[in-house]
């Protein structure tokens, strides 16, 4: 391409664009523009965050599991459902070392123990990501609702089985959550 168009291409777009920073005359019925933002950093960093983390003096997030943590549980909840872990823990270890870690099959067996079906859930394990796609691996998550605060958690699956005593998670209730990103 010859270099008069493209050039005259360039000056042609500035004088346009230094056309729109032009202001008409000021309309009286019509309210001010604000005020640009300022551009530097200590501007930016004055602006008062809504929240942050106890601890923290900067403002800038640490974790991102809380989701992932159990809330508190009383004594008494805690004690209740240590008692109900160690009921669990043999059921399990059956399961577990029988290889059988469907979780309808690992409900009726827990069920057999006295638990109300709306206390007991045992769901799949979580989809994880494997080769390009999302795979359910072999084996059963647990959560039974004890008391007002208290949990037993759990899982059994192909390489182990675990149950022990938590507090309840915020969006899982006694399931413990999905490892996140």
């Amino acid at each position: 391409m010859p270099r008069a168009p493209m050039l005259s291409g360039v000056v042609l777009g500035v004088v346009l664009l230094a056309g729109c920073q032009q202001s008409a005359a000021p309309d009286p019925g019509r309210a001010a523009p604000p005020a640009p933002l300022a551009s530097s950093p200590s501007a930016a960093a004055s602006v008062p965050t809504p929240y942050v983390e106890p601890g923290v003096v900067d403002g800038a997030p640490r974790d991102n599991t809380a989701y992932r943590r159990p809330g508190e549980l009383s004594a008494e909840g805690e004690k209740a459902a240590t008692a109900q872990a160690e009921r669990m823990t043999p059921v399990v270890q059956r399961l577990w070392r029988a290889g059988d870690i469907d979780p309808q099959a690992v409900r009726e067996e827990l069920l057999k123990l006295g638990y109300r079906p709306d206390e007991l859930k045992v769901q799949p394990m979580y989809a994880r990501w494997k080769d390009n796609g999302n795979v359910t691996p072999p084996g059963a998550l647990i959560g039974l609702t004890v008391g007002e605060d208290a949990c037993v958690t759990g899982h059994v699956q192909k390489n182990n089985a675990e149950v022990r005593a938590s507090g309840r998670f915020m969006d899982t209730g006694c399931v413990t959550p999905p490892i996140g990103h």
